[in-house]
């Protein structure tokens, strides 16, 4: 079955605006089908190219002449990253005849990727980025399900937790040994297969560059390679400290996720429901799949930060719109949530925006006047932004 997503009337809004409308994302969270499912919609003439069919591939031996000779077409180009050398052709086309909906692109995002569309590109194109599934696109709203297999259709939607575990063994190796390497990051298997293991006992806590170096005997620079590659291709999340209050000793290292939490348990060997309520990085899992899903569902001029001092006033998430904190919310496993003194100053240092605790249990109920304890359904009432 194929579930609508949530960017559906977005991507058809910059179709309609755009000569050039690019879905990135992480390999497998849905791109190719969203792109179809929108071109059965458009009811038009489309060409659709699979740059990783060597069939496909050939018909742009001349690209010039095959793009000129479906012009009236919408082309689809689908892992665009296999033939970046299309960009400036794709430029010179557009600016020869400037019309929305010449070019849909779809690519796993890659330095390489980004490089050459924003070198080429500027001006002419629409990025839209297409994440795994979150719990508001399932009918059935059931997010233990998505916390636990994460988003990637082929995990989410397996008929046993069994196959939905086999497939994110299979996509973290493919992404290890095929991905990375493609995308241009040369380094051993074992090595990135050590750094990401590392990683789970780093999610949701504070990046430590120099720890990982010195764990698998690396340079801090080699490290920060490493981990821009994984940035870039869309599998771990940097969320920034929330600094502007000068005043006071802040915390100004970014915390660091990974954006499917399928993966993490995959990688934590957490393979059912049980394995994961029985281990330690529960309360961890549980707050990056919340930072994901808010983060996923965030409206474009609202962005994310999270608020820790040197005192150990924090917040998990800090929701800012014009420079001005808007939403605070702390993520919690707990049955009788509360907010610590370090929460409570830290809200103080924040204007006193609203703040919510959100659980995994369906509830919701004001603490006090300030602050609201609700499950993640819920909270989407209450978010003013």
């Amino acid at each position: 079955m194929i579930y609508p997503r949530s960017v559906e009337p977005i991507l058809q809004q910059r179709l309609a605006s755009y000569p050039v409308v690019a879905i990135t994302g992480p390999r497998q969270a849905g791109k190719t089908t969203l792109a179809k499912s929108i071109l059965q919609q458009l009811g038009r003439k489309t060409v659709y190219l699979d740059l990783e069919l060597p069939s496909d591939l050939n018909r742009l031996s001349n690209a010039e002449l095959f793009l000129k000779e479906n012009e009236a077409s919408l082309v689809v180009l689908d892992e665009v990253q296999r033939k970046p050398e299309l960009f400036p052709l794709l430029r010179s086309l557009v600016d020869q005849r400037r019309e929305p909906s010449r070019f849909l692109i779809l690519g796993s995002a890659s330095p390489e990727l980004l490089r050459q569309s924003s070198e080429t590109l500027a001006g002419r194109i629409s990025y839209l980025e297409l994440s795994p599934f979150h719990f508001r696109e399932l009918p059935d709203g059931d997010f233990k399900k998505n916390w636990l297999r994460g988003g990637f259709p082929p995990a989410l939607f397996a008929s046993e937790e069994e196959i939905a575990f086999q497939w994110l063994q299979d996509f973290v190796i493919t992404f290890i040994e095929r991905d990375l390497p493609q995308f241009g990051l040369t380094a051993p298997s074992q090595t990135l297969r050590m750094l990401l293991q590392m990683l789970t006992g780093l999610h949701a806590n504070l990046l430590n560059q120099s720890t990982l170096a010195n764990s698998l005997g690396l340079t801090s620079p080699t490290i920060k390679r490493y981990l821009a590659y994984l940035e870039n291709a869309y599998f771990i999340r940097f969320l920034l400290p929330w600094y502007a209050n000068v005043g006071k000793r802040l915390v100004k290292t970014p915390k660091v996720y990974f954006r499917d939490s399928g993966v993490l348990h995959y990688l934590a060997g957490i393979s059912d429901k049980n394995q994961l309520f029985g281990n330690q990085i529960i309360g961890a899992s549980w707050e990056g799949y919340v930072v994901q899903q808010i983060i996923t569902n965030l409206p474009s001029n609202v962005l994310p930060y999270f608020y820790r001092t040197k005192e150990g006033s924090e917040i998990d998430l800090v929701l800012v719109k014009g420079n001005a904190p808007v939403a605070a919310i702390e993520i919690k496993m707990s049955a009788n949530p509360s907010m610590s003194k370090g929460n409570h100053l830290a809200l103080n240092d924040l204007g006193n925006p609203p703040a919510f605790i959100v659980v995994p249990h369906t509830t919701d109920y004001p603490l006090n006047e300030q602050v609201r304890v609700c499950g993640l359904s819920d909270l989407w009432k209450y978010l003013m932004v």
